[in-house]
């Protein structure tokens, strides 16, 4: 799943989701200004990154994923088992003023 958070988007808080399997092999580019998040509905499942800047914890951040304004379609809710830091994350809202990326035009 992608979340736009590239503030003044007019896509600002639109997600987009998708599967992947072991099956199609496929992989997701997640572009700087989005946010990504995932649900593994399969007994095991091995997470890859590649990211564009060294790891840094203190960058590391999130917004609720069940955040009514952004409405993210999670497959059957009631089963999913969120961390902590998940279920304690803030609305997306709360963190637009904060956010690093801005929504640029190009004529």
């Amino acid at each position: 799943m992608l979340v736009d958070i590239r503030r003044g988007s007019p896509q600002f808080g639109h997600w987009e989701g998708f599967t992947l399997d072991d099956v199609e092999h496929h992989q997701l580019y997640v572009p700087d200004g989005f946010a990504h998040g995932f649900c593994v509905l399969s007994e095991l499942a091995d997470v890859t990154y590649k990211t564009s800047a060294y790891y840094d914890p203190q960058l590391e951040g999130g917004f609720a994923f069940d955040d009514p304004e952004v409405a993210i379609e999670w497959p059957d809710e009631s089963e999913l088992l969120a961390s902590e830091r998940d279920r304690s994350a803030p609305a997306l809202a709360e963190l637009e003023p904060t956010l690093p990326f801005r929504y640029q035009t190009h004529a």
